[in-house]
């Protein structure tokens, strides 16, 4: 189990893979404590069916630069195999502004290839390589050093076996003609804007329960405060103030540091310093703003007039459509699109792409009255009316 521990050593790995048509890739980070994600560990394999080709990378060690990787990363002609990116991506983004590319997602590629929603890596090893994957080191704590043997073990096999994961997955896609199902689903991950979390906009995240311009107004203010502190000072958002706090001073409206002292569900912390002088600020900014900058809340869905019994036709012909494809329903269209559809809305994304293809053209001829659904045995058929 080779861990590389100097740049010169990830160069000369990095300069190999590059003679490969993929690498696999997976991280091990902490995220508890901080708002970004800690990198605590890299794990690389090149094709082959043995370790020899795999390796650790220790980000963690004192003059490791990272850059060759990223050097990797921007290599077209190598494609970078993970599975389930997104938090991995976030790391490599943040770090360094670097996407994979290209980037295959074999999670992905496993929803459009029959194997259901968001399935997991162990699930697939065991399906495609007949393997099994040792979990017991999954809760840990991979700041810590030295690493056991068992925490390499567990490292290396998320990708080792991610190697014949992805040649079964990549063999069927070409031979089904849909990787570039896959490439449209993927956009979204190497999109910038996917990591970005606006102060400003972070209030939209905030569940509540009250639609009051005024009330999210102040929302609005104090989740901009915490988020632009959580970021500044690189520690996790609830260490500042949780949302039910949030939720309770946006209602209370604490004027002064007395006032803020009887909330109920705030830190300790928060109740003093600059966490506090934040909370006023925001609070104070919130019942100041002009009624016409006030955010108002989404009530499309509100006024949607759906159609219940087209609404129930429709996910009908999603199972079918579902069983016939073998690709997730979940992936190709929610229940909320499905309402908006029945509704009259046609700006949606079951209706786009290669959802177009799948599912959409016959929803908007079922909506359309020129197709019926009717039952043969278990089998949900299509007939034109």
């Amino acid at each position: 189990m080779r861990t590389i521990t100097t740049t010169e050593e990830l160069a000369a790995y990095c300069k190999e893979a590059a003679n490969h048509p993929f690498v696999t890739v997976d991280t091990e980070f902490l995220r508890e404590r901080t708002y970004y994600s800690k990198l605590c560990l890299v794990q690389l394999a090149m094709p082959g069916t043995d370790d020899s080709g795999a390796v650790l990378v220790d980000p963690l060690v004192d003059g490791l630069s990272m850059e060759p990787l990223y050097d990797l990363f921007r290599d077209t002609s190598v494609v970078k195999v993970f599975h389930a990116a997104r938090q991995d991506l976030e790391i490599f983004f943040v770090d360094a502004q670097v996407f994979p590319e290209p980037l295959f997602d074999t999670q992905v590629a496993a929803m459009v290839c029959g194997f259901g929603e968001q399935v997991g890596y162990e699930t697939l090893v065991r399906k495609i390589a007949k393997e099994g994957v040792d979990k017991t080191s999954r809760f840990t704590d991979w700041s810590r050093r030295p690493l056991t043997d068992a925490q390499k073990t567990y490292a290396l096999a998320d990708v080792t076996h991610l190697r014949q994961v992805y040649e079964f997955l990549a063999a069927k896609l070409e031979k089904t003609g849909r990787h570039k199902w896959v490439e449209e689903e993927l956009e979204v991950l190497t999109n910038p804007d996917t990591y970005i979390t606006a102060p400003r906009d972070a209030w939209k995240r905030v569940k509540t329960r009250t639609n009051s311009g005024r009330f999210l107004g102040i929302v609005r203010e104090l989740a901009a405060f915490r988020e632009a502190y959580a970021q500044d000072r690189n520690v996790p958002r609830s260490r500042v103030y949780k949302d039910d706090a949030m939720v309770e001073l946006a209602s209370n409206k604490p004027k002064n540091h007395e006032e803020l002292g009887r909330a109920r569900l705030l830190l300790r912390d928060a109740r003093k310093g600059e966490i506090a002088d934040g909370i006023l600020k925001a609070v104070a900014a919130g019942l100041a703003c002009p009624n016409d900058d006030l955010p108002q809340p989404d009530r499309g869905r509100e006024k949607l007039q759906v159609n219940p019994a087209l609404a129930d036709l429709l996910r009908v012909l999603l199972k079918a459509k579902t069983e016939s494809s073998g690709v997730a329903a979940k992936l190709i269209a929610t229940a909320a699109d499905l309402d908006a559809i029945a509704a009259g809305e046609r700006d949606v994304q079951a209706l786009g792409g290669w959802r177009l293809e799948v599912f959409g053209t016959d929803a908007l001829a079922l909506c359309a009255g020129k197709i019926a659904l009717t039952a043969a045995g278990n089998e949900v058929k299509v007939v034109p009316v």
